[in-house]
């Protein structure tokens, strides 16, 4: 791709033509360009054609919040989603000026990028995911869509193959469809055809359902394969791919079930999500992210689909406020028509943080609960229109028209003991207290990445130091470390279907992630690591005398867990004891420990084939 210009512009329907340009990366985000209302971009191609091309295609994804193109003062295309693609089909004559015009949000759908949570600089209206030019003979495949279903009880699939041509001249052919298995050890290839008839310089699409016998269905890491299949679009020499995959996900009160399976779900949200963000999810044990009011960007969901990890999509919208019903219902479709062949796609949330109540911190003092329970009675929040989106969502995916606090009614609570509120002790008081959702969309506390912090976005300093009992990082990152474990813990020690830890990386120099910003590991990294051990011993109440421990099985099997606790004090052990649990799949069993007087730790071994788990208390 050649290279790009930028420049600020004013706001307005018409060509940019800005006075001065600078240098900038497209796909890229020029922080120089922070605050800019409107972003114009500008390039010149050369006529790189073969000798039997005729055309070229401009492909551009990913622009934010929308926007406006242009190819040689010509306006050929506008879009006001950041997920819908752009495909412009042009016959190069000479040099060839392309303009892009990108603008700030201007309705209450620029997400989290529209709020202080993310940088000035990472936000900047712009090309944020792909910009290329390829170059073609008269008969272009622009682009192939692909959704999987299964039918009768999973013995048929059938894959909804969509197919974008593009004609110089008039088209009225074959097209071929092959599909054929992806990431599994078995599975049989298909081959099809359908008819493609369109007018000169017509973009027309074609629409195909492939049959599949015993397709194989894709699954969640832990859980089985994770199983795929690429469609394959052939027209004239033109070729097009798209991958997608056979998964069924329902949930209902018991939790999220996929395939028939029940998943337990270990999350963590995506604040401005990378593939490198896949990957640490990962590491820390998570089996599903949340794009938090934001679009993923296609290739994390591809990376997704790839290791196993379910996604939970947020439409951009969040903070208190009214919004557009029409326009929210718009945006899902715009997403599911993106992101809907991806297997992965698990659950929809609508509208994020909609009541503010925890603008400022509440204490656990007596005053503290009545002041909180006085925020909350002022707190209106009117589900219809967000009930009135998520109606739009098919019902092949999980559906959260509300993810706020307690004062929302919401369908995923946003629970912060020990942060928005009072201590991590007062989460069993919170979600009784206030009939807390069974899904937990967000919990945790923020911490500082380095000392000389710069950019502050997404971090509540006057929270941060009203808890944070001394000074500097490692203080700073203690105190989080011990919020994420806990709650964690103690939610998974109640048996709450789907927990979802915010967040995975810090946008800034300090944050809610557990990891920073640069990807850098935190105190908390190895706490939410451990937390979220799918099979392990949890002691929810740390103190003395009689107590129980809860095992967690989040596996599909059966596991026989052999539990070794010892009581110690010093170096010196005053109680120990093992026993052998049978622990259902999905499931918990209990057994009780005895900590005497003096004690000072607790260690707790959980042991089964699918490997050992250790954990330390300090007694309380």
């Amino acid at each position: 791709m050649p290279e790009w210009e930028a420049a600020a512009g004013e706001p307005g329907d018409g060509k940019p033509t800005p006075s001065e340009w600078q240098p900038v990366d497209v796909p890229g985000r020029p922080a120089t360009l922070a605050d800019a209302e409107r972003v114009a971009y500008r390039t010149s191609v050369a006529d790189t054609r073969a000798p039997d091309e005729t055309m070229a295609v401009l492909r551009l994804d990913g622009l934010y919040d929308g926007g406006t193109v242009w190819v040689d003062d010509e306006r050929v295309a506008d879009t006001d989603s950041v997920v819908e693609r752009v495909r412009v089909p042009f016959e190069p004559d000479g040099e060839t000026e392309i303009v892009v015009a990108c603008d700030a949000p201007d309705d209450r759908f620029g997400g989290i990028h529209d709020t202080d949570r993310v940088p000035a600089g990472d936000s900047v209206p712009g090309i944020w995911w792909g910009a290329e030019i390829t170059t073609h003979p008269g008969t272009v495949v622009l682009d192939v869509g692909a959704e999987a279903r299964t039918v009768d009880g999973g013995e048929r699939g059938l894959v909804e193959a969509s197919v974008r041509v593009y004609a110089r001249e008039r088209v009225d052919d074959r097209l071929t469809l092959t599909m054929r298995p992806v990431g599994q050890s078995r599975g049989r290839g298909m081959m099809d055809r359908t008819a493609v008839e369109g007018d000169p310089g017509e973009i027309t699409t074609a629409e195909k359902t492939i049959e599949l016998r015993d397709p194989s269905l894709w699954y969640p890491r832990e859980f089985g394969d994770q199983n795929r299949y690429e469609v394959r679009a052939k027209l004239d020499g033109e070729v097009a791919t798209a991958t997608t995959g056979f998964a069924t996900v329902d949930y209902d009160e018991g939790g999220l079930t996929v395939d028939g399976e029940s998943v337990p779900v270990r999350g963590v949200t995506l604040q401005d999500a990378t593939p490198a963000d896949v990957e640490r999810a990962v590491e820390v044990n998570a089996n599903l992210v949340r794009g938090h009011a934001h679009a993923l960007p296609p290739d994390v969901y591809e990376a997704c689909d790839a290791v196993g990890l379910l996604v939970w999509q947020d439409l951009p919208l969040t903070g208190p406020g009214g919004f557009d019903v029409d326009r929210g219902e718009a945006l899902v479709g715009d997403l599911v028509d993106r992101y809907g062949g991806h297997p992965s796609l698990a659950a929809v949330a609508v509208h994020d943080d909609p009541t503010g109540t925890f603008v400022t911190r509440v204490d656990n003092t007596t005053m503290g609960r009545l002041r909180l329970r006085w925020r909350l009675w002022r707190s209106s929040y009117d589900r219809g229109p967000a009930e009135s989106v998520a109606a739009a969502v098919p019902d092949t995916v999980a559906t959260f028209p509300v993810v706020g606090d307690p004062a929302s009614d919401p369908d995923a609570a946003a629970l912060y003991p020990g942060w928005d509120f009072g201590s991590v002790d007062d989460l069993d008081w919170l979600r009784e207290r206030f009939d807390s959702a069974d899904v937990v969309g967000e919990f945790g506390a923020g911490s500082l990445a380095v000392a000389d912090s710069e950019t502050t976005a997404g971090f509540d300093r006057a929270k941060h130091d009203a808890v944070v009992d001394g000074e500097g990082v490692p203080a700073s990152q203690e105190y989080q470390a011990n919020v994420v474990r806990t709650v964690a813990e103690r939610l998974r020690a109640d048996g709450t279907p789907v927990v979802v830890a915010n967040a995975l990386r810090d946008t800034g120099d300090g944050g809610m992630g557990v990891y920073g910003r640069d990807g850098g590991q935190k105190r908390a990294t190895e706490a939410l690591t451990t937390a979220f051990e799918p099979v392990r011993a949890i002691l929810p109440d740390s103190g003395t005398g009689e107590l129980e421990t809860v095992v967690v099985n989040d596996t599909p099997q059966n596991r026989t867990v052999t539990l070794t606790w010892a009581a110690a004090n010093g170096e010196e052990t005053v109680a120990d004891g093992e026993r052998d649990l049978t622990v259902r799949a999905g499931g918990r069993a209990t057994a009780p420990v005895t900590v005497p007087a003096g004690a000072t730790v607790v260690e707790l071994r959980a042991r089964s084939d699918h490997g050992s788990t250790t954990v330390r208390y300090d007694v309380e």
